[in-house]
């Protein structure tokens, strides 16, 4: 089964994507200040951000899908839920895996604004992806520190500023062939200097390739013996 032969899912994350595109234009307006001479300050993006979805783009989502079922994905980690579009597709992945050879699974889902958590719960409960789903709520710095391994996934969308954080604290439990997603590293290539040095230090034993999807989509592999 696939995300795209579960009507359910299929009906929600419909809704989700419309309501999500609804707001690009604002976010476009968003960016625009950012880059501008007199962007928000760090309150002010927040607040603007409160109740935007900042989705994963549909075929990036559907990718992220291929992969976790082709490398068979047990465990997961997101960084930064949000309304839980992504979610939702690497919940599906992980159903589909233990569909096909049986065993258990999980995604790790991370979110920090509250009222987006609940909404996500609602949205999990909705295509009934809730038992694959473990969301933590909180910051990131200290919801990820107890995470045990091996994880096979792992999918960053989160500010850019806080992108080499997450990776550094999930690195340690990454299995050799896990992969690691992060999105708009084109778009935004300057800021994600942190985040490349990381990938690029051999001694974090990483390869890395940034795929043409819109914005720009980071596709690394963890290497044996690396880290």
């Amino acid at each position: 089964m696939t995300v795209m032969q579960d009507p359910t899912l299929h009906r929600l994350l419909g809704e989700l994507h419309a309501r999500s595109d609804a707001q690009i234009a604002a976010l476009k307006e968003l960016d625009a200040r950012r880059e501008g001479p007199n962007p928000p300050d760090r309150h002010e993006l927040k607040r603007l951000l409160s109740d935007k979805f900042v989705a994963l783009d549909r075929d990036k989502a559907e990718f992220c899908y291929q992969l976790c079922c082709a490398i068979g994905a047990r465990r997961i980690v997101e960084v930064g839920t949000s309304y839980g579009v992504s979610t939702l597709y690497l919940a599906a992945a992980v159903r589909d895996n233990i569909k096909a050879s049986g065993g258990h699974g999980v995604v790790i889902a991370t979110e920090y604004e509250s009222q987006k958590a609940k909404a996500a719960r609602a949205n999990f409960e909705q295509a009934g992806l809730s038992q694959f789903i473990e969301l933590r709520e909180g910051d990131l710095r200290e919801t990820l520190r107890t995470l045990e391994g091996p994880v096979d996934f792992l999918l960053v969308d989160i500010w850019v500023s806080i992108a080499r954080t997450a990776l550094e604290l999930v690195a340690p439990r990454l299995r050799p062939g896990a992969i690691v997603i992060c999105d708009n590293t084109e778009l935004h290539r300057a800021d994600y200097a942190d985040y490349f040095a990381f990938l690029n230090d051999p001694a974090n034993g990483f390869a890395s390739m940034t795929l043409p999807f819109q914005g720009g989509l980071e596709f690394s592999i963890r290497q044996a013996g690396g880290g």
